[in-house]
């Protein structure tokens, strides 16, 4: 996707409180471009910076859809205090707005994570069931490794919303052909139209993109490839 379909959430983090753009000064996953696209935190503030797809019919999306793509967490000025991730099912266009979080928790080694609750909140190092943390992964991974991650989020005539998730392995299969398979651990989440399973109503529309949150000075993360789709 280009540059221009991208629009940045609404109260993110200035440039001077997060630097952040496209480069080439890192590596990349196997079958990437030439660039990747970066964050670098400056300050020791709780600083979050999100970018949404803005295309026709994506803001918001009226029903669910998938983001997939390539992201890490980078080698940084210390282990943890940042997270970066995947969101879908936005319910607004501000980092404050909730929606799925799917992507890398605030710590080392870390796991694959769906938080649901705020975009502004991260993806803590909390167990399952603990602050809005729905699922994770059973395998962790150190620091400095891309993972080629998707999430689904479908809408069901019903009400309910079904998230499910698949991982590529990099080792195999280059971004740009890959092969699907279900996260082990990560077993189909039905966030039920009764609110029971996540404890609130699910989201049934909305934005989707990517973001990264971050709470100390020189916290890294990259991403590659990002895809995002309509469910029709």
């Amino acid at each position: 996707m280009a540059e221009t379909d991208w629009t940045f959430l609404l109260n993110s983090a200035s440039a001077a409180s997060v630097d952040r753009g496209v480069t080439t000064g890192t590596g990349k996953p196997n079958g990437g471009g030439n660039f990747a696209f970066g964050f670098n935190s400056l300050v020791n503030d709780q600083s979050v910076v999100g970018l949404y797809v803005n295309g026709a019919n994506f803001t918001p999306m009226a029903s669910g859809g998938s983001v997939r793509g390539a992201i890490k967490r980078a080698p940084s000025g210390g282990p943890i205090s940042f997270s970066p991730f995947f969101f879908i099912g936005a319910q607004g266009n501000d980092v404050n707005d909730n929606a799925y979080l799917f992507g890398l928790e605030d710590d080392d080694p870390h796991q694959i994570v769906i938080r649901k609750g705020s975009i502004s909140g991260g993806i803590a190092d909390d167990s399952v069931g603990t602050g809005g943390i729905l699922a994770k992964s059973s395998a962790s991974y150190d620091n400095d490794t891309w993972l080629h991650l998707r999430i689904d989020m479908i809408v069901n005539g019903n009400g309910d919303v079904i998230l499910q998730t698949f991982e590529n392995d990099l080792s195999v299969n280059p971004v740009t052909a890959p092969i699907w398979t279900p996260i082990a651990g990560m077993e189909e989440f039905i966030d039920d139209s009764l609110a029971i399973n996540s404890k609130s109503a699910p989201y049934t529309s909305g934005r989707a993109g990517f973001g990264f949150v971050s709470s100390d000075v020189s916290r890294r993360a990259f991403f590659d490839h990002i895809q995002v789709l309509r469910q029709t």
